[in-house]
């Protein structure tokens, strides 16, 4: 028995590494309860521990061209990533698109919302939440929503502003919002709606939501950035417990 225990010791030993690093991420607030997942399992595999900071991506952006010591970047778009390439302050070739967010209208109440934009075209709701257009990619794929829609000015007067996806999914679970145009991810457990009514918007009303993932240059000689990047590479399966999808025609079920 206690060569049973010392064998499986000397195996979880070697499964390691030989000394376990810490990583800081700054992480874009739709992806905080896959990260917070992913980060516990990375440390249970690995033995490395991730330092995670979430917010919008415009404002982690902002704080890492003013020198923030993050080492690995998950944003929720495209663009912050190649600007920070462009600008020396990323790895080249190492960024990659780790998920492809969903677009959701949500509400906590049971039978609010029907699976369709009728709520949305009679504005029969209190107030709508969104997250800021200008600095986080679901406010601005809101945007895009109630443009394809025709309803941009009328529901103006009723549109309340977080600054970032995390604020306005709060908004909403607070009350102080009715609806709101959340992350699927914000609701979503093991690729089902968790409580409320919801519209998961159709992919052909925003552009899509590529979130992509960089190593930045000052985690360039750090082991556990480099390992934490291939651990998300490599564990696709967490993301689609949580909405998230590779292709256009996913989305939740209820």
């Amino acid at each position: 028995m206690l060569w049973g225990w010392f064998c499986c010791g000397v195996f979880c030993a070697l499964s390691l590494p030989a000394s376990a690093d810490t990583v800081s991420v700054a992480v874009a607030a739709n992806f905080i309860k896959p990260m917070k997942l992913i980060a516990r399992q990375f440390t249970e595999i690995t033995g490395h521990h991730a330092q995670i900071s979430f917010g919008s991506s415009g404002k982690l952006y902002a704080q890492i061209r003013n020198g923030a010591p993050f080492e690995v970047f998950l944003s929720a778009d495209q663009s912050k990533p190649i600007a920070l390439e462009q600008q020396g302050l990323a790895v080249p070739k190492s960024r990659f698109t780790y998920a492809i967010g969903t677009l959701i209208l949500w509400s906590p109440e049971p039978i609010l919302i029907k699976k369709n934009a009728d709520i949305l075209l009679g504005g029969d709701f209190n107030k709508l939440a969104i997250a800021n257009p200008r600095l986080a990619p679901y406010g601005r794929a809101a945007i895009e929503v109630f443009d394809h829609l025709g309803i941009t000015e009328q529901i103006k007067p009723k549109l309340i502003q977080g600054q970032n996806i995390a604020q306005a999914y709060q908004f909403v679970s607070s009350g102080n919002a009715q609806v709101g145009m959340i992350a699927g991810s914000q609701v979503t457990e093991n690729g089902e709606l968790a409580r409320g009514s919801g519209w998961v918007i159709p992919k052909n009303l925003y552009s899509p939501i590529k979130q992509d993932a960089v190593l930045l240059a000052q985690g360039k000689n750090n082991l556990a950035a480099q390992a934490l990047l291939e651990f998300i590479r490599s564990n696709r399966s967490i993301l689609e417990r949580f909405g998230y999808s590779d292709h256009s025609d996913s989305g939740l079920q209820k």
